[in-house]
Protein backbone atom coordinates (compact mmCIF):
# COMPACT_ATOMS: atom_id res chain seq x y z
CA UNK A 1 0.00 0.00 0.00
CA UNK A 2 1.37 3.38 -0.95
CA UNK A 3 -0.39 6.45 0.34
CA UNK A 4 -2.88 6.58 3.18
CA UNK A 5 -6.07 8.60 3.44
CA UNK A 6 -5.57 9.26 7.17
CA UNK A 7 -3.16 8.57 9.98
CA UNK A 8 -4.15 7.79 13.56
CA UNK A 9 -1.70 8.06 16.43
CA UNK A 10 -1.70 6.57 19.88
CA UNK A 11 -0.98 9.30 22.43
CA UNK A 12 1.08 8.29 25.49
CA UNK A 13 4.48 6.96 24.44
CA UNK A 14 3.88 7.94 20.82
CA UNK A 15 3.31 11.71 20.63
CA UNK A 16 3.75 12.66 24.29
CA UNK A 17 4.71 11.02 27.53
CA UNK A 18 2.15 11.72 30.23
CA UNK A 19 3.66 12.62 33.61
CA UNK A 20 1.82 9.78 35.35
CA UNK A 21 3.14 7.37 37.97
CA UNK A 22 1.13 4.30 36.98
CA UNK A 23 2.08 2.53 40.22
CA UNK A 24 0.43 5.33 42.19
CA UNK A 25 -2.62 5.15 39.91
CA UNK A 26 -2.91 1.40 40.52
CA UNK A 27 -2.61 1.92 44.29
CA UNK A 28 -5.33 4.59 44.22
CA UNK A 29 -7.65 2.38 42.15
CA UNK A 30 -7.01 -0.51 44.56
CA UNK A 31 -7.95 1.77 47.46
CA UNK A 32 -11.14 2.97 45.71
CA UNK A 33 -12.26 -0.61 45.11
CA UNK A 34 -11.45 -1.72 48.66
CA UNK A 35 -13.44 1.24 50.02
CA UNK A 36 -16.37 -0.22 48.11
CA UNK A 37 -15.93 -3.55 49.87
CA UNK A 38 -14.39 -5.53 47.04
CA UNK A 39 -11.08 -7.37 46.79
CA UNK A 40 -9.57 -6.26 43.47
CA UNK A 41 -7.18 -8.25 41.28
CA UNK A 42 -3.60 -7.10 40.77
CA UNK A 43 -2.78 -4.79 37.88
CA UNK A 44 -4.40 -1.57 36.75
CA UNK A 45 -6.11 -2.88 33.60
CA UNK A 46 -7.28 -6.00 35.42
CA UNK A 47 -8.81 -3.73 38.07
CA UNK A 48 -10.51 -1.61 35.40
CA UNK A 49 -12.01 -4.72 33.78
CA UNK A 50 -13.02 -6.03 37.21
CA UNK A 51 -14.64 -2.68 38.09
CA UNK A 52 -16.62 -2.82 34.85
CA UNK A 53 -18.00 -6.27 35.68
CA UNK A 54 -18.72 -5.41 39.32
CA UNK A 55 -20.41 -2.05 38.72
CA UNK A 56 -17.60 0.23 39.93
CA UNK A 57 -16.35 1.47 36.55
CA UNK A 58 -17.36 5.10 37.07
CA UNK A 59 -15.39 5.50 40.32
CA UNK A 60 -12.35 3.70 38.93
CA UNK A 61 -12.51 5.61 35.65
CA UNK A 62 -12.60 8.94 37.47
CA UNK A 63 -9.61 7.95 39.63
CA UNK A 64 -7.54 7.01 36.58
CA UNK A 65 -8.71 10.01 34.56
CA UNK A 66 -7.80 12.43 37.36
CA UNK A 67 -4.18 11.23 37.24
CA UNK A 68 -4.17 11.31 33.43
CA UNK A 69 -5.51 14.86 33.20
CA UNK A 70 -2.86 16.09 35.65
CA UNK A 71 -0.19 14.12 33.79
CA UNK A 72 -1.30 15.56 30.45
CA UNK A 73 -0.77 19.11 31.70
CA UNK A 74 2.84 18.23 32.54
CA UNK A 75 3.48 15.85 29.66
CA UNK A 76 6.66 15.68 27.63
CA UNK A 77 6.43 16.23 23.88
CA UNK A 78 8.05 13.38 21.93
CA UNK A 79 9.79 13.55 18.54
CA UNK A 80 6.88 12.12 16.57
CA UNK A 81 4.69 15.08 17.58
CA UNK A 82 6.54 17.04 14.90
CA UNK A 83 4.79 14.83 12.31
CA UNK A 84 1.44 16.09 13.53
CA UNK A 85 2.54 19.70 13.57
CA UNK A 86 4.19 19.80 10.15
CA UNK A 87 1.69 17.44 8.54
CA UNK A 88 4.18 15.22 6.75
CA UNK A 89 5.90 11.94 7.35
CA UNK A 90 7.75 9.28 5.38
CA UNK A 91 6.94 5.58 5.59
CA UNK A 92 8.50 2.92 3.37
CA UNK A 93 9.97 5.60 1.13
CA UNK A 94 6.64 7.34 0.52
CA UNK A 95 6.18 10.88 1.85
CA UNK A 96 2.67 11.75 2.97
CA UNK A 97 1.58 15.35 3.40
CA UNK A 98 -1.48 17.05 4.90
CA UNK A 99 -3.79 14.12 5.45
CA UNK A 100 -6.40 13.88 8.22
CA UNK A 101 -4.94 13.03 11.61
CA UNK A 102 -6.62 11.40 14.59
CA UNK A 103 -5.75 10.26 18.10
CA UNK A 104 -6.87 6.88 19.48
CA UNK A 105 -5.71 6.32 23.04
CA UNK A 106 -6.08 4.15 26.11
CA UNK A 107 -6.02 7.41 28.05
CA UNK A 108 -9.22 9.31 28.77
CA UNK A 109 -10.35 11.72 26.07
CA UNK A 110 -9.95 14.80 28.29
CA UNK A 111 -6.28 13.94 28.95
CA UNK A 112 -5.70 13.49 25.22
CA UNK A 113 -7.20 16.88 24.49
CA UNK A 114 -5.24 18.57 27.30
CA UNK A 115 -1.96 17.08 26.04
CA UNK A 116 -2.43 17.98 22.38
CA UNK A 117 -3.50 21.49 23.36
CA UNK A 118 -0.48 21.87 25.67
CA UNK A 119 1.87 20.95 22.83
CA UNK A 120 0.22 23.01 20.09
CA UNK A 121 -1.16 20.01 18.21
CA UNK A 122 -4.91 20.41 18.67
CA UNK A 123 -5.50 22.44 15.50
CA UNK A 124 -3.92 19.63 13.44
CA UNK A 125 -6.00 16.78 14.89
CA UNK A 126 -9.41 16.05 13.39
CA UNK A 127 -10.59 13.35 15.80
CA UNK A 128 -9.80 12.29 19.37
CA UNK A 129 -11.09 9.04 20.82
CA UNK A 130 -10.05 8.04 24.32
CA UNK A 131 -10.71 5.08 26.57
CA UNK A 132 -13.92 6.67 27.81
CA UNK A 133 -15.20 7.88 24.42
CA UNK A 134 -16.61 4.47 23.47
CA UNK A 135 -17.82 1.47 25.45
CA UNK A 136 -14.67 -0.65 24.98
CA UNK A 137 -10.95 0.04 24.89
CA UNK A 138 -7.90 -1.21 23.03
CA UNK A 139 -7.23 -3.86 21.84
CA UNK A 140 -10.95 -4.01 21.02
CA UNK A 141 -11.13 -2.21 17.66
CA UNK A 142 -14.12 0.01 18.54
CA UNK A 143 -12.04 3.06 19.51
CA UNK A 144 -9.85 2.89 16.41
CA UNK A 145 -12.84 2.31 14.15
CA UNK A 146 -14.59 5.32 15.74
CA UNK A 147 -11.51 7.45 15.06
CA UNK A 148 -11.33 6.25 11.45
CA UNK A 149 -15.02 7.01 10.95
CA UNK A 150 -14.70 10.48 12.49
CA UNK A 151 -11.92 11.22 9.99
CA UNK A 152 -14.13 10.10 7.09
CA UNK A 153 -11.69 7.35 6.11
CA UNK A 154 -11.88 3.59 5.65
CA UNK A 155 -9.85 1.17 7.75
CA UNK A 156 -7.82 -0.29 4.91
CA UNK A 157 -6.61 3.21 3.92
CA UNK A 158 -5.49 4.24 7.43
CA UNK A 159 -2.12 3.92 9.15
CA UNK A 160 -2.19 3.53 12.93
CA UNK A 161 1.04 4.51 14.71
CA UNK A 162 1.63 3.25 18.24
CA UNK A 163 4.20 2.09 20.72
CA UNK A 164 2.80 -1.19 22.04
CA UNK A 165 1.73 -4.67 21.06
CA UNK A 166 -1.75 -3.69 22.24
CA UNK A 167 -1.75 -0.95 19.58
CA UNK A 168 -0.61 -3.44 16.93
CA UNK A 169 -3.38 -5.87 17.91
CA UNK A 170 -5.95 -3.06 17.81
CA UNK A 171 -4.88 -2.20 14.27
CA UNK A 172 -5.04 -5.84 13.20
CA UNK A 173 -8.57 -6.19 14.58
CA UNK A 174 -9.70 -2.91 12.99
CA UNK A 175 -8.20 -3.73 9.60
CA UNK A 176 -5.81 -0.77 9.48
CA UNK A 177 -2.12 -0.81 8.70
CA UNK A 178 0.19 -0.43 11.69
CA UNK A 179 3.68 0.82 12.33
CA UNK A 180 5.56 1.14 15.60
CA UNK A 181 6.66 4.68 16.41
CA UNK A 182 10.31 3.51 16.44
CA UNK A 183 9.99 2.29 12.83
CA UNK A 184 8.46 5.56 11.67
CA UNK A 185 11.23 7.56 13.31
CA UNK A 186 13.76 5.24 11.65
CA UNK A 187 12.12 5.91 8.27
CA UNK A 188 12.47 9.65 8.96
CA UNK A 189 16.17 9.25 9.68
CA UNK A 190 16.65 7.27 6.47
CA UNK A 191 14.76 9.89 4.43
CA UNK A 192 16.92 12.67 5.86
CA UNK A 193 20.16 11.03 4.72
Amino acid sequence: MGAFDAIVYDLDGTLVRLAVDWGTVAADVDRVLRERGVDPPAGLWAMLEFAEREGHREAVEETIADHERKGARNSERLALADHVEDGRYTHNGVTHERIPIGICSLNCEAACRIAIEAHGLAEHVGAVVGRDSVSTYKPDPESLLATVEALGATSERVLFVGDSDRDAETARRAGTRFVYVSELLSDDADAAE
